[in-house]
Parts: structure tokens; C-alpha cells; sequence
């Protein structure tokens, strides 16, 4: 029998395998169109829009340079990826965004850094002036990844990830980052590093005893660009998609 069990009812579902009427897929959990988030830190389920590319693997459309209108000459298309190839400094996005699911896969060389900011405005001089970071290191090679606070996965300064679950060098990371009405989960290849809550308690104690404590803009923001930094090392993202959390 064909058709998509996910729209059926689970009990349904049980019933058809046991009478052997019908069979499972990996086409049945296709996750590009599950229309659901779950989030690890408050086990609730969230509508959320289609997929859509931030990046689409031929042009960097949709992208510019930070307080710039262009697109930086540093970064390049390269064999269908995203590539920081020269100094360029940071971009962020045309849009705007408040509530998303951003999936993502990044890959670095030795001692390499960079970093994905959200809800940047251009206040700032920097992103990382108004935006929380999920930080892209390698661990082994970089000083930042001798504590785990500054390490890859983490947000950057102030949140330490569960574990360094990153692969070895040339091979490609595969991240998540959700952000939902203030609650943020990072997550990479295929798990739950760490989750907060933007404007609580504790965010305020640990952002106060970080280096962002006089940066008034950080965190404050709900809604803004998303941003790639460019520090200085090559980078290479692909399979760059987000949807929108209605």
C-alpha cells in the first residue's frame, strides 16, 4: 500500500504493519517536509513554514556585507559552497528574522574560527556587538577550544556546550540552531549541546560575567539578521535552509 503514513493516525499506522498492509521507508520521514520543531529544552512541537535556501549553492543572493550593500569580495561560490576565500569581513542577511529553525553544515581548517550570530541589527560596530553566537572552532587547534565555554557548539562566552562532538578536520559538521520566542537550542551532528532562554535570570547572570556585560545591545533584540563571521580564517558552509516558526 502506498501512501504517507505520517498523516495517518499512529494506532492506524500500527494496525496496517501488523496485518501487513503496508510498510515503512525512509521516505516516510522525510525530515525536509516535517512541518513540526521540536524543541529538547521545553518538549513542545511548533508549526512551522516550508523550508526555504539561504544559500543555494550557485550566487550568494540574499546575503551582503555587514552595514554594507554588497557582497564582500572574500566570500565566493566555490564548487557549489559558501566559501570565506580571502578577507572579506562579516555578512549577515537581506532579511530579517524572529522565530526560525536553521539548519546548517560548516567544515574548517586547522585552528580555524568563525561563528553564525542571530537577531543582529547594525547598531554595533561588529555582530557579535547585538547578536548571540553559536561558535565554529577547531577545537584541537584553536586556544577557544581549551575551554569548553568558548568551544565549538557553545554560545560563544557564555554557554558551554554538553560535549565536543565535532568531526576531524575536512570533514563537514552538520549544525542546527532554533530559536522560538526567546528559548535557543544548539545542536550539531545529531545532537543537543546546550539550551537558554534569552532575557531570563539566568542569561542576565551569565551574560553579566561575560564579556558582553557592557555591550548594551546584546541579546536584546528578538528580531534581526542572521550573520557569518569572518575572522580571519577560511570557512566553508553548505546546505544552508530555515523556516520560519509561525
Amino acid at each position: 500500500m502506498l501512501m504517507r503514513i505520517m498523516q495517518l493516525p499512529l494506532s492506524l499506522v500500527q494496525a496496517l504493519l501488523i496485518a501487513g498492509l503496508c510498510t515503512i521507508t525512509v521516505t516516510d520521514f522525510n525530515f525536509s517536509t516535517d512541518t513540526t520543531v521540536w524543541a529538547a529544552g521545553n518538549n513542545t512541537t511548533q508549526e512551522a513554514s516550508p523550508w526555504r535556501l539561504l544559500f543555494e549553492g550557485r550566487s550568494i543572493a540574499g546575503w551582503r556585507g555587514y552595514q554594507s550593500d554588497t557582497v564582500p569580495e572574500g566570500w565566493q561560490v566555490v564548487d557549489g559552497v559558501l566559501a570565506r576565500v580571502g578577507a572579506g569581513g562579516d555578512i549577515v542577511t537581506v532579511d530579517k528574522f524572529t522565530n526560525f529553525d536553521l539548519l546548517f553544515e560548516w567544515k574548517l581548517e586547522e585552528a580555524g574560527n568563525s561563528g553564525i550570530f542571530f537577531g543582529v541589527t547594525e547598531e554595533g560596530a561588529v555582530p557579535w556587538h547585538s547578536g548571540p553566537e553559536f561558535q565554529i572552532l577547531h577545537n584541537e587547534g584553536h586556544p577557544d577550544g581549551n575551554a569548553p565555554i568558548t568551544s565549538a557548539g557553545s554560545n560563544f562566552a557564555v554557554h558551554p556546550p554538553a560535549a565536543d562532538v565535532t568531526r576531524p578536520i575536512g570533514q563537514w559538521n552538520e549544525a542546527r540552531l532554533i530559536v522560538n520566542d526567546g528559548h535557543v537550542e544548539h545542536w550539531m551532528n545529531g545532537k543537543h549541546l546546550l539550551s537558554y532562554e534569552l532575557g531570563s535570570a539566568d542569561w542576565h547572570s551569565r551574560v553579566t560575567a561575560s564579556k558582553f556585560a557592557d555591550l548594551p545591545l546584546y541579546g536584546k533584540s528578538l528580531t534581526g539578521h542572521i550573520a557569518i563571521q569572518d575572522h580571519g580564517d577560511p570557512v566553508w558552509f553548505r546546505n544552508m535552509k530555515i523556516r520560519v516558526l509561525n
